[in-house]
């Protein structure tokens, strides 16, 4: 029996290039939420499948990881080539909280527990190679890629691995991107919603780590920061800068990092 009131899901004779939309009526969010699935070719006779989460930015929703990032076609294109095994994409939309939810608790609505429950639940729900024994990894950009490193390094024990890319690094930052008042987003404690209080937190079960920022990118003196402060504090992560901005042309080629990263440690466990 379904944990949720009511899941609707599009029809395989409409779907096209392995994308399915799913809305469901979350309890966290109190209303209906969305999620872009992709899954891979043969997924379905499989079992254990690895779950990979793309978490959006600001402005975006469910559909523009795949409509602007191309991210299942460069799945597809992998696992074509044998260069990574068969694997499950969950696209949700974060939300749709003003320009940008943050992906965290706040006006009365649970947008972290969306992500980590609802999400994770409905698609093992709809796609059976998805089960309890599936790795889960959690990526994004930009305001998804804060939420990627938080999310992963709060729920450490239940992640396998977190990659993120041109990401915010401090929640403040989200003021140059959104017409809210920082004020609006007042929620949890200061401290739960800081990236390195987790990540030194959970030190010890923290699972692999990357993140990525191009060099022509705003984000980008934020982004080295962060990395000085998880080598002092000795955190093991992995940090590269490429060429580029802060937009989908940069989004659309590394998100290949994402997939091979997920493909790396699959193969490790």
């Amino acid at each position: 029996m379904s944990r949720y009131h009511t899941i609707e899901i599009s029809d395989p004779q409409f779907e096209c290039d392995q994308i399915r939309v799913i809305t469901v009526k979350s309890p966290a969010l109190r209303r209906r939420g969305d999620i872009s699935l992709f899954v891979s070719p043969g997924c379905e006779k499989m079992t254990s499948v690895p779950l990979l989460i793309l978490l959006h930015g600001v402005y975006g929703s469910h559909w523009v990881w795949t409509l602007k990032g191309g991210a299942h076609r460069a799945a597809f294109e992998l696992v074509r080539n044998h260069a990574i095994r068969p694997l499950v994409i969950a696209m949700p939309s974060d939300g749709l909280w003003g320009d940008g939810s943050g992906y965290y608790s706040h006006d009365g609505e649970d947008y972290e527990r969306w992500i980590m429950e609802d999400v994770v639940g409905s698609v093992r729900e709809v796609a059976t190679c998805v089960d309890e024994a599936s790795p889960l990894f959690v990526s994004g950009l930009s305001m998804g890629g804060y939420a990627a490193l938080r999310l992963g390094a709060k729920y450490a024990e239940r992640v396998a691995g977190i990659s993120a890319h041109s990401a915010i690094t401090r929640l403040q930052q989200l003021s140059k991107f959104i017409e809210e008042p920082l004020p609006d987003y007042a929620g949890q404690a200061k401290e739960d919603l800081d990236l390195l209080t987790w990540m030194t937190r959970k030190r010890n079960t923290l699972p692999p780590l990357r993140f990525d920022c191009g060099t022509a990118d705003d984000l980008v003196e934020a982004n080295r920061e962060l990395h000085g402060a998880l080598q002092a504090e000795g955190v093991p992560h992995s940090y590269e800068e490429f060429p580029g901005e802060h937009n989908w042309q940069y989004w659309q080629k590394h998100i290949y990092d994402t997939l091979l990263f997920v493909e790396a440690v699959t193969k490790s466990r």
